[in-house]
């Protein structure tokens, strides 16, 4: 098989009638967290006493979320409407490229959101000194170009290798499950993805750790008065970073399984869920716990009507 073939989406085959069940679900759904969390990011935009570096955070999840979305809905829907479900070996790498990006990105964010939270409880003094707005695009920066530099090079080692086969058994592209379809030595493929796997998941993880257990360190240590608000805004990313830690769990521990070793509909739903419940959960969370952001999401919502 050669590179400038296809790939075939095999847990699309036979879905008969309740494949256009699933489409209309998945176009609601897509429809929904497009909608819920392009209102987080107006409110956050259009409100300036939201621009702080805990709400700008916030927005760049939205926005991930929606980038997210947008790199596997499409598809998604194109292949449940149509009954080829083929893809290009580029289209396949693209794809690729889009799923693990938002996963970094998302967790990347989530670590400068432990960071803002750790500095603000920890040096509340200093917090504006430290926490600049240069500062913070500095870190969104840094944040958002190391995982697309990392897993583009790691898609331009697959892309050097033959295949051998051209049947996915997921519903997206998945890089490990592409390389494991190639019939030449992959080991550096394997190496690097070790090495980037290491540097945008397990560091980041590890330091998100680390700032909340200081905070509660903290907390335990202070007035009834000072933990009682730290909690209020800690809790809500924390919601957000065991929602996404699992899902993320969930799918890099499926990659490991053979084919046919976990049931289809299992091996679907969990493969699924690291892109599709954080970008739904995210704005609820953040919609409902902060009320500068409810206040101004209101108004735009009748603004609309």
């Amino acid at each position: 098989m050669g590179n400038g073939t296809y790939f075939y989406f095999m847990l699309f085959e036979n879905l008969g009638c309740i494949k256009y069940v699933f489409f209309s679900l998945g176009f609601i759904f897509y429809c929904v967290v497009i909608y819920f969390n392009v209102l987080i990011i107006l409110a956050i935009f259009l409100e300036k006493t939201l621009h702080q570096p805990m709400y700008i955070l916030i927005s760049c999840l939205s926005i991930n979320s929606v980038y997210g979305t947008t790199g596997f809905f499409p598809r998604l829907l194109t292949d449940l409407l149509y009954d080829t479900h083929r893809i290009s070996y580029e289209a396949c790498l693209i794809q690729s490229f889009v799923i693990y990006s938002y996963a970094a990105f998302e967790l990347a964010i989530l670590m400068l959101m432990a960071f803002d939270r750790l500095v603000a409880i920890n040096k509340p003094l200093h917090y504006n000194n430290i926490i600049t707005t240069r500062f913070l695009t500095l870190l969104i920066v840094i944040a958002w170009l190391y995982p697309m530099i990392s897993i583009g090079f790691a898609g331009l080692l697959t892309a050097r290798l033959k295949m051998c086969d051209n049947k996915l058994f997921k519903v997206y592209c998945h890089n490990y499950e592409i390389v494991k379809l190639s019939c030449v030595n992959h080991n550096i493929n394997n190496i690097y993805g070790l090495i980037v796997t290491l540097t945008i998941i397990f560091i980041p993880l590890s330091f998100i750790l680390y700032s909340y257990v200081k905070i509660i360190v903290i907390c335990q240590r202070s007035s009834k008065e000072f933990r009682s608000k730290a909690y209020q805004t800690c809790i809500p990313h924390i919601v957000i970073l065991l929602n996404f830690s699992v899902a993320l769990f969930c799918e890099l521990t499926l990659s490991r399984f053979v084919n046919g070793e976990i049931p289809i509909e299992l091996a679907v739903i969990l493969s699924l869920e690291f892109i599709v419940i954080p970008p739904f959960v995210n704005p609820v969370v953040y919609g409902l716990n902060f009320p500068g952001i409810r206040k101004k999401i209101r108004h735009l919502i009748k603004a609309s009507k």
